[in-house]
This record gives structure tokens, C-alpha cells and sequence, in this order.
């Protein structure tokens, strides 16, 4: 018996909370770098780090 909760064939989960925010932050950076921190195989820590460019 499968969950309420498992997608479908064909169907993907929603993105978990930690997979999101890294998509959030991709989304609205323009210049910079995100860093990840793991542990144990886990992501524990997102770091966002933002550029402004400033033409010449």
C-alpha cells in the first residue's frame, strides 16, 4: 500500500524545505555564490553571498 504522500509515476515530490531555500536563493542572486554546508551527508547550512556591479 503506497501513501497519500508518494508521487506517481511521472510525478515529482515537492522539493524538500532545504533543497528549496537553495532554489529561492538561486532564483534572486545575480552575482555571487552560494555555499553549502553538509554534514554527515546532510545539508545543514546555506550561505548566500551577494555581488553588486557598478558600471565603470
Amino acid at each position: 500500500m503506497t501513501s497519500s504522500q508518494d508521487p506517481s509515476p511521472g510525478e515529482r515530490a515537492p522539493p524538500s524545505r532545504a533543497v528549496q531555500t537553495v532554489l529561492d536563493a538561486l532564483e534572486k542572486l545575480r552575482f555571487g555564490a552560494i555555499q553549502l554546508t553538509v554534514h554527515e551527508g546532510r545539508l545543514v547550512q546555506v550561505d548566500v553571498t551577494e555581488r553588486h556591479r557598478y558600471p565603470n
